[in-house]
């Protein structure tokens, strides 16, 4: 059987705030470690019919960056739902609150212009 595996090291303060996210997979085109800004990763806990969550960003990453890191991933959800499911009416729910928030965004960031 193949295996794959994805690896997180997270640097972090005296206050325990990520500093610095880096991350290797056994498919990272790139070699040794990568650094990131930001990880999100799910995990379905089928014992208790609920999701595991892990968010994390470092205190470098920008605030509309945290913004457009969660509307990307919500668009990478629902992209996710319509081919594992089918459920395109679903998908395109989530898509369209991803364009409200997208618009929401844009409006915050011309606003402090």
């Amino acid at each position: 059987m193949k295996k794959s595996e994805i690896n997180f090291t997270i640097e972090l303060d005296n206050e325990n705030v990520p500093e610095k996210i880096y991350w290797d997979a056994t498919e990272n085109p790139n070699e040794g470690l990568s650094d990131s800004r930001a990880v999100a990763i799910g995990v379905w806990d089928h014992y208790h019919n609920s999701t595991l969550q892990i968010a994390l960003w470092t205190k470098d990453m920008e605030v509309f960056d945290m913004k457009r890191f969660a509307i990307e991933m919500m668009d990478g959800l629902a992209t996710n739902i319509a081919n594992a499911t089918g459920d395109q009416a679903m998908a395109d729910d989530i898509l369209s609150l991803c364009k409200v928030l997208s618009r929401r965004v844009q409006d915050e960031i011309r606003r402090q212009k």
